[in-house]
């Protein structure tokens, strides 16, 4: 029973102490006037009972009722009743208060009180209250009891006003049980008050409802999820009922869980700052303060009257789980508004009568008990009970519950959990014997319905309306019965004038009346209703909230099979099965299922808590733990930590007698471990386990179930089950069995806190405790993305003391300490568990006094542990794989343990184009003198014993970076290094834990020593030159003649005296007058301007007058590759005089033979014949690096010859063609030097046969066509018969692709074209360009054109206007700068060679970076350029191009227009040649591009040469029978032009290369077996061997131009950039390519047939192209497919070819004054072309060239042998039988010993080098074979000996053997010298195989 009103309180208005017009609450009576002992009087009602402020009212106003809450310090609710009446103002208080009445009642208007009547004018109320206190929530029966009192005063009812108060001070009624109580005050009055049936349910009335009704469904769910979430909620109304009314709806919906933060419905206006406290709060304020809140930033605002709910922008509130958020909302729509289901319906049903309100209300409140069954269903599973006496102490694995709704995720649960209102949830419905209510039912029984209504609206409404029948049973149990009976005032009567105020009352006989009453109640007997406790029923166990079915495990059952089965491998001794099964065991450990049966297994190996392993056994266990571990986050909310903790104390090791390595130190690198909440979470479990165990009988208890796992079904006894049976029990026990229980629980508390303890020390602990490093205990403690990602296993045990890098370990702030860490953090942790588990305090001390000194001595075992772990050798790491070096190249840093990871490119990962993962691999990187090399095997085992290569050369490296390694390949990994090389390779490694930083940081410095010698005499080609092959005898001591190295020297020292003395001489030099200037140079004897200081200018050409010294130098220039090719274009012999005779138009001037006038050019150069050689100096002046134009090329046919130079300076013809004046007298020597340069060109001009006169004779005979017609296949020659068909062609379609190539329009019309320049950069196109940027149409040259065109800079020729005099016109064009070259390839190489993978996968990224590289653009425009070029030259027209300094641009032109134009530079030699003369004479500067040394490192890699052969590759493209040379030849070049492997590439110039003394060494007689030093005679030998630089489609047109397609549509990323080979790293060191090994001789079969073997090829490991015919196979295949397609019978290859030759002798009779291009023009396609075989005149007849490799041989190397090769293309070879498809190599007649006893016979021999054959014919002319020797059999070649029958003439010297595998043949030659000459030829040909 309690009292219904604890006191009634008088409160009236009186002044402000400070006087101000405000007033304020008095109290004028309470009673009782003494406080209850059990509830003392709340202070500060008089705020609350006029929230908005005590003020007068100018008029009555009626009486108004409201309850407001106040809460206590025991957080007991306090219900303040208000009733508030106005009394008319004593004029005492009137006095006090008139200043503000105005304003007052301005104020009162606004606050809506509006008068009903006015009182006599002047006349002021004061309000008056009448409070009622009390615990109880009875807000109706307050309001008739307050208005009967006032009832009494205002009607002058005969009742004493004592009585009814006493009365009603003295009432009590029953809490709760759904009794009635019948209660009168004594005023005639009758009232019943119903009482709940369970006081844990809130009773709400319609509160619910109607905050529904103010607000919506979305507003009332945000203020639910908000007030659950812990946010700040402000009510605005202007009703303090409503306010209270909606504050009490809401906290009804939180039912089961109690709101337990500042609750303050209705808040005094003096009281407002009270909404800026940082804690959450629900209070209402009244609406007239609202202003007054719009400051607070972090409050939601719920107006009432309005309907809204205001979240400020800073404030998230998280939903409710999806989905449940719109299962609820739906439902609440359904509940408030039924009708909406049938708003649609043709033909609605019946009305069916709506719920009341207060049914309405209950309706909703189901819902939300609905809500939080779902959301906390199987709660109870998740309970650990820590004490069960004296009282129950329960915590609550939040972890374990999110983990298993699958709720880890949701914000909002999460948030809930942790809030307050939870934790009260826990410790008050987690005690397992206690009275239970509605949700307790509905959780436990009645989940498995809710959710098989899940999608059944009418059953969710239906089990809806059955909880809402219960929740108003609960409110009202009886049906209502209309008993009351309350007097209430007349209508109107505060308006009525009261005789009297509100009487002062008698305390006397209130009190008397209390009294009494307390004496009677004293004396009956207590009415105790015994509380009906059970044991809580616990429910199903939980499931997920949304079951995810995750289709990456889905077939989980084979997955956990993989695990069990490795695991018993591992156990049984298994380890290469176990090994194989490891990779999809940790793929496996990905899911959650895996990793739990893990556990489960393990735990099937520990016996008695130890499992003892073997080294190999403890190495895969500890590194499955870790892959399971590695997943986990700090919460471990699947419980999988939990599991392993006891097994990592269990497994260990012995690592020597008496030390044991446990588990636990090689699984330490994970954050969970350092995660306080884990550890409290397994100490409660444990705790509960053993608590639960102290209590079952000994025949119950069976093995404890493992901590943190919940068990679904067991026989035995839960721990609640047993804690609910020991509360029931508790009363009955005795005093001292309770006392003894007790102690018994907290001494097992007591030990579980000692032994974890220990096992946190274990955990947290490093191995090598030196290390002052330690887990993460800073910020981010708990933050699941700081968890390691690593997985540490190593055999080496101390190596995961290393592992703890800075991110993970915490360093301590205070001190370094490691055991001072750990020390404080058990120790937080012990005090935490240990405080909440009530642990007495003397056991606490004791416990903080045992910490230290466990941390201590796991220290000390530690130690001897991590020295015993140091002394293990590494176990299980693949053997290094030593690299196959070349001959001189040397180890600089041995193997250092890598993982080579995958980049971008994802063929290595068997990414698009399948195959297996071959990347990450493990290995180790080797730094050669040479070479960076990795070697290694996959670390996935599947893929088998591949052993992976990628290696180049160091000279390439062009970037490297220390990169962080994200993703653990195999073991923790420390720190990684990518290097990216410009031979488009890119090795991204991360070092193993054994390889120290100091080793990585040595390897980089190493590494960047040999990248940047100091000197190029520190580069590989060199210094591996200087290794003397044992054997090889010295040089001799004495040359005859000057030695080389004596030469160099006399040359450099004649080359600098000569230049020291032009620089004295310069200073002397006065200029001629002009008139001098007219006469030609020679004739000029004071001219002092002289090569060499020892020659007249007379006597400077015979050779005769030259020094010796100086002889030798002439005579080793003309051996240069320059000179060879002026000899074969007929630019100038070189006989005893070094000029031709006066008729020849150039000549060679060795002006420049000591490098005096330009160190770049070579030394002997081409000039004009009427220039002197002391002029070219003062021209070489006009020009950049004084590189004057000089002629390197003549067109065979039009004669005009191509010159080169570098760009004009800024005077020099720019200057000359600006100048308009005539010169005045005293001019500069600028001047005349730009005068010899007029002069200079005059003479070019002059040299040229006259093509350009006037009589138009061969002007346009051969112009190039791309639309001849459409069946041409490529742009080729075609000749137009009427030389004027185009000049007319040219006048009549003006719209041609170039348009005029002269800027200024000769013949006047000045605006017709537009010059040339401007429309190669692409920027103005006349007329319709054609689609594929093929050559210009015939007609787009004007008839009259200049002699010489001038290809130059456009921002260079800028505002030059050409004299129409001249014969030479300039053509500005504009070119990419070497930095936009250097720009272009960095991207390109990162699009082709890309670090990582790209975002999106997909072609769509690599072709756009590809793009955005600029590279195919810049090819571009430089064959666009050349092809212009070559039309010009072709016209007849001469060409300079004069292009920046005259080595990079230039170079690349020139190169790209010799070889479009002039076949020999297509084939091997001319290539040579052409790169001798062009790059390496003229000086590229291959050593400052390429940055060889230190002093180029700033200015980085530029990719000119490489460029150059891109282009050269894009026209191989195009014209694939027109080169000699394979692809494979320009990837060679690539390859070793950056490789520093051969000298050839190095150095800038011929004076450097003389400097050095490399230029002339290398015609000593060096053969032998030294190192190659040149790459030429590198591919010399190479070619010898095998086929592989040769192009067999090689098959040229006669004096065929090239003119290529150049858009960029038309061009093919190189596969140079793409391609690798995996197998051996790159192909082209040809000396490291091994095969696989040959078969031992007498294992091969003896039938000739090709044996097949069969190898898997995979892309990227071995080479496409090998695995692929060679070019004549496939080709003849292709015709046998076609050939099968038409159903043609397939004919014998001989009866074809000879076809073919017959046709094509036909033709060439009946067409020989024809053209090649009226044969391509005719329907029948060339016919050489079709078959793609050659004939070429050959040394023996004409020969028939068959390919043995494919002409993409680039990726393929010898490992593919060449046996293999000659097998597999036999079948094909035996279809040609001519005689003339043989390759000859020897023939001749022999006499053949035939077999057993048959007689010797001469026949005709023939030896073939190509077939590896020795064949036999009846006599010389005889097509048909009669035998053949596989020379691949032959054993010997021995001396023979004469038998029966052989010839009688013949020496015995003229015999020889020829042993093979099958039998021994007897020959004999004609005698001894050819018998000879036939033994060398055979062996020769068996050692070059």
């Amino acid at each position: 029973m309690a009292r219904l009103a604890d006191y009634f309180v008088l409160v009236a208005f009186g002044p402000h102490p400070r006087g101000s017009g405000e007033g304020q609450g008095q109290i004028l009576q309470r009673f009782p006037e003494k406080d209850w002992e059990d509830n003392p009087f709340p202070q500060g009602i008089e705020l609350f009972c006029q929230p908005s402020g005590w003020q007068l009212c100018p008029k009555r106003s009626p009486p108004t009722f409201f309850v407001a809450v106040l809460t206590d310090i025991n957080s007991e609710r306090h219900y303040c009743a208000c009733l508030t009446f106005w009394e008319p103002v004593e004029p005492t208080q009137e006095a006090a208060c008139t200043e503000d009445a105005v304003e007052r009642e301005e104020a009162l208007e606004e606050g809506g009180l509006s008068p009903t009547a006015l009182a006599p004018a002047g006349q002021l109320f004061a309000p008056k209250t009448l409070v009622l206190v009390s615990r109880l929530d009875h807000a109706e029966v307050f309001r008739n009891s307050l208005g009967l009192i006032y009832t009494v005063h205002v009607e002058g009812l005969n009742v004493s006003l004592e009585s009814v108060i006493g009365n009603l001070l003295t009432c009590t009624i029953p809490l709760t049980g759904g009794s009635q109580r019948t209660i009168s005050l004594g005023a005639g009055d009758r009232q019943v008050i119903q009482t709940p049936l369970t006081d844990s349910l809130p009773v709400s009335c319609c509160s619910v409802a109607l905050l529904f009704r103010q607000l919506g469904i979305t507003n009332v769910l945000s203020l639910f999820c908000a007030t659950l979430t812990e946010h700040k909620i402000l009510f605005l109304s202007r009703s303090y009922q409503r306010l209270a009314d909606a504050c009490r709806g809401l906290l009804a919906l939180l039912f089961p869980l109690r709101y337990s933060f500042t609750y303050v419905p209705i808040l005094p206006s003096q009281l407002l700052e009270v909404l800026s406290t940082p804690t959450p709060f629900i209070i209402g304020v009244h609406a007239a303060f609202q202003a007054e809140t719009q400051e607070l930033l972090d409050v939601i605002v719920a107006d009432l009257d309005g309907g809204t709910v205001t979240v400020p922008e800073c404030v998230h509130i998280p939903p409710l789980p999806e989905p449940l958020q719109s299962q609820t909302h739906s439902v609440l729509s359904t509940v408030l508004d039924p009708e909406l289901e049938l708003a649609d319906l043709a033909f609605p049903p019946p009305m069916t009568p709506t719920s009341s309100l207060k049914m309405q209300d209950k309706e909703l409140r189901a819902v939300f008990l609905r809500l939080f069954a779902q959301l906390l269903q199987g709660y109870r599973w998740c309970l650990h009970i820590v004490r069960i006496h004296p009282e129950p102490v329960i915590r609550f694995h939040k972890a374990a519950f999110l983990g298993q709704r699958g709720l880890l995720e949701d914000d909002f649960l999460m948030k809930v959990l942790e809030g307050m209102a939870f934790a009260g949830f826990v410790s008050e419905r987690g005690v397992p014997y206690r009275p239970t209510d509605l949700f307790d039912e509905l959780v436990a029984h009645e989940v498995a319905r809710m959710r098989a209504d899940e999608n059944q609206p009418q059953r969710v409404l239906r089990h809806v309306k059955e909880l809402a029948e219960q929740l108003y049973k609960n409110e009202n149990p009886y049906p209502a019965v209309a008993m009351h009976k309350v007097q209430r005032p007349a209508e109107a009567s505060h308006l009525r004038r009261v005789p009297r105020p509100f009487p002062r009352l008698d305390e006397g006989t209130v009190q008397w009346i209390v009294d009494q009453a307390m004496a009677k109640m004293q004396g009956a007997p207590p009415a105790v209703r015994a509380e009906r406790r059970t044991t809580v029923p616990a429910g199903p166990p939980m499931t997920a909230i949304l079951e995810r079915s995750s289709g990456l495990h889905a077939n989980s059952a084979r997955r956990l099979e993989v695990v069990r089965n490795c695991i018993s491998c591992v156990f049984e001794g298994k380890m290469l099965e176990a090994k194989k099964l490891l990779p999809a065991v940790l793929r496996a450990l990905k899911g959650r299922a895996a990793r739990r049966c893990l556990t489960q297994e393990l735990h099937l190996h520990v016996q008695q808590n130890r499992a003892v392993l073997d080294h190999q056994q403890f190495d895969f266990v500890v590194r499955m733990m870790n892959c399971c571990l590695q997943d986990c986050t700090s919460m471990d909310e699947h419980g999988i930590a939990a599991a392993l903790l006891p097994l990592v104390t269990a497994f260990c090791r012995k690592l020597s007698p008496g030390v044991t390595q446990f588990a636990y130190s090689c699984v330490q690198e994970h954050v969970v471990w350092s995660t306080p909440q884990f550890w409290e979470a397994m100490f409660y479990g444990d705790v509960q386990t053993h608590i639960r165990a102290l209590y079952l009988e000994p025949s119950e208890d069976q093995a404890p179930s493992q901590a943190g796992e919940t068990p679904a079904h067991e026989e035995s006894p839960s721990a609640l089950d047993v804690a609910s049976e020991q509360r029931r029990l508790w009363p009955t026990l005795s005093r001292a069995k309770q006392q003894e229980l007790v102690q018994k629980e907290e001494s097992t508390v007591f030990s579980q806190a000692i032994h974890y303890a220990s096992r946190m020390s274990y955990l947290l602990l490093p191995l090598d405790s030196s290390k002052s490093r330690l887990l993460r205990e800073r910020a981010g403690l708990g933050d699941p993305e700081s968890a390691a990602n690593s997985l540490v296993t190593s055999s080496m045990a101390g190596s995961v003391a290393e592992s703890y890098d800075t991110e993970s370990g915490f360093e301590d702030a205070e001190t370094s300490d490691v055991a001072g860490a750990v020390v404080r953090f058990i120790n937080r942790f012990v005090d935490k568990v240990c405080t909440e588990s009530g642990v007495t305090s003397d056991h606490l001390k004791g416990l903080h006094v045992m910490v230290p000194d466990i941390v201590q001595m796991h220290i000390e075992t530690l130690e001897a542990v991590h020295r015993e772990s140091r002394r293990l050798p590494p176990i299980q790491k693949p053997k290094l794989l030593r690299p196959h070096l070349l001959p001189g190249e040397e180890c600089v840093l041995d193997g250092l343990r890598v993982y080579l990871l995958p980049d971008g490119r994802e063929e290595g990962t068997g990414g698009g184009a399948g195959g297996p993962t071959l990347l990450p691999a493990e290995g180790a990187v080797f730094l050669t003198t040479y070479r960076v090399i990795f070697t290694g095997m996959p670390t996935d085992p599947l893929v088998g014993e591949q052993v992976v290569v990628r290696a180049f050369p160091v000279a390439a490296l062009t970037k490297e970076k220390r990169i962080s390694v994200q993703t653990h390949v195999d073991q923790f990994l420390q720190d990684g290094l990518q290097l990216r090389a410009c031979t488009f390779q890119l090795l991204k490694m991360a070092f193993d834990e054994e390889v120290g930083s100091e080793s990585a940081e040595l390897f980089r410095k190493q590494l960047h020593r040999l990248r940047y010698p100091p000197d190029v005499r520190g580069t590989f080609a060199f210094a591996s030159g200087t290794i003397h092959t044992p054997g090889r005898p010295g040089r001799a001591p004495k040359d005859k003649g000057p030695s080389l190295r004596a030469l160099s020297r006399n040359l450099v020292k004649n080359a600098k005296k000569t230049i020291g003395r032009q620089h004295i001489t310069r200073r002397k030099y006065t200029p001629p007058s002009w008139e001098q200037r007219g006469q030609p140079p020679a004739e000029d004897p004071e001219d002092e301007i002289s090569v060499s200081e020892e020659l007249e200018p007379s006597t400077l050409t015979p050779s005769t007058a030259l020094k010796p010294a100086d002889r030798l130098t002439l005579s080793s220039l003309v051996e240069r590759a320059c000179c060879r090719d002026y000899q074969r274009l007929g630019l100038g012999t070189l006989g005893s005089s070094l000029s031709r005779a006066k008729s020849e138009p150039f000549r060679v001037s060795p002006v420049n033979r000591m490098y005096a006038i330009c160190r770049s050019y070579p030394g002997l150069l081409i000039v004009p014949q009427s220039i002197q050689d002391n002029a070219l100096q003062r021209v070489s002046r006009c020009y950049r690096q004084n590189r004057f134009p000089v002629v390197c090329w003549r067109s065979g046919r039009s004669k005009a010859v191509l010159l080169r130079s570098g760009g004009l300076h800024g005077k020099g013809v720019v200057g000359l063609f600006k100048a308009q004046n005539a010169p005045s007298p005293g001019q500069s020597q600028t001047d005349s030097s730009s005068l010899e340069q007029e002069k200079y060109l005059q003479a070019v001009v002059s040299a040229m046969p006259r093509y350009a006169d006037a009589s138009g004779r061969n002007t346009l005979s051969s112009f190039s066509s791309a639309h001849l017609g459409s069946h041409v296949p490529r742009a080729r020659v075609s000749t137009l018969s009427n030389p004027m068909a185009a000049s007319v062609s040219r006048w009549t379609a003006p719209r041609g692709k170039w348009g005029s190539i002269r800027a200024s329009g000769r013949s006047g019309a000045s605006s017709m074209g537009v010059d040339v320049g401007s429309r190669l950069a692409g920027r103005d196109m006349l007329g319709a360009p054609q689609p594929n940027g093929a050559p210009p149409d015939p007609g787009f040259l004007r008839p009259h054109r200049a002699a010489l065109y001038i290809i130059g800079d456009k921002a260079q020729l800028k505002g030059v206007r050409p004299d129409p005099l001249q014969q030479w016109e300039l053509v500005p064009i504009e070119v990419f700068e070497v930095r936009q070259v250097k720009a272009s390839f960095k991207k390109l190489l990162k699009a082709c060679v890309p670090g990582c993978p790209a975002a999106e996968p997909g072609p769509a990224s690599y072709l756009r970076s590809l793009e955005d590289s600029e590279w195919l653009s810049q090819i571009h425009k430089l064959l666009q350029v050349s092809v212009l070029v070559v039309e010009l030259l072709d016209s007849g027209s001469s060409v300079l191009v004069s292009l920046e300094d005259g080595w990079d641009i230039t170079t690349q032109v020139v190169s790209l227009v010799q070889l479009l134009s002039d076949p020999f530079y297509r084939t091997m030699e001319g290539f040579r040649l052409l790169v001798e003369k062009e790059w390496l004479s003229f000086g590229h500067r291959f050593s400052h591009r390429g940055a060889h040394t230190l002093a180029g490192q700033s200015s980085g890699f530029a990719p000119i040469f490489l460029q150059f052969l891109d282009c050269v590759h894009q026209v191989h493209l195009q014209f694939p029978m027109e080169f000699e040379f394979s692809q494979f030849y320009l990837k060679f070049l690539s390859y070793h032009h950056v490789s520093r492997r051969f000298r050839t590439f190095l150095l800038d110039s011929d004076y450097e290369r003389i400097e050095l003394g490399l230029l002339y060494e290398e015609k000593g007689d060096r053969r032998g077996q030294q190192v190659c030093r040149s790459v030429w005679e590198y591919v010399e030998r190479l070619s010898k061997k095998t086929p592989v630089f040769y192009n067999y489609m090689y098959a040229p047109e006669d004096a065929e131009v090239l003119r290529p397609y150049s858009n960029v549509s038309n061009l093919k990323v190189w596969d140079f950039y793409t391609e690798e080979t995996l197998a051996e790293g790159p192909p082209y060191d040809w000396e490291l390519a091994r095969g696989p090994p040959e078969p031992p001789e007498e294992e091969r079969p003896d039938s000739s047939a090709p044996q097949s073997r069969r190898r898997v090829v995979w892309p990227c490991y071995d080479s496409r192209p090998r695995a692929q015919p060679d070019a004549i196979s496939r080709l003849l295949e292709e015709l046998q497919r076609l050939e099968t397609e038409l159903g043609r019978p397939p004919e014998r290859w001989k009866d074809t070819w000879d076809r073919v030759k017959a046709t094509q002798r036909l033709e060439g009779r009946t067409d020989r004054h024809g053209t090649p291009s009226s044969l391509l023009a005719s329907s029948a396609l060339h016919p050489r072309r079709s078959l793609g075989i050659y004939l070429r005149e050959g040394p023996v007849g004409s020969t028939l060239s068959l390919s043995l490799d494919s002409d993409q041989s680039g990726g393929s190397s010898a490992s593919s042998s060449r046996q293999a090769a000659r097998r597999s293309t036999s079948t094909l070879y035996s279809q040609f039988q001519t005689a003339e498809s043989e390759n000859r190599s020897y023939e001749g007649t022999l006499y053949k010993k035939g077999a057993f006893m048959k007689p010797w016979k001469a026949r005709w021999f023939v030896l073939d080098k190509t077939k590896h054959q020795l064949r036999y014919y009846d006599h010389r002319v005889d097509t048909e074979c009669k035998g053949v020797i596989d020379l691949a059999e032959v054993e010997s070649v021995t001396p023979g000996t004469p038998t029966m029958g052989a010839p009688k003439t013949v020496g015995e010297k003229a015999f020889f053997d020829v042993k093979t595998t099958r039998r021994v043949y007897n020959f004999c030659a004609q005698d001894a010298p050819s018998a000879q000459q036939w033994v060398d030829r055979i062996q020769g040909c068996l050692s070059d195989a």
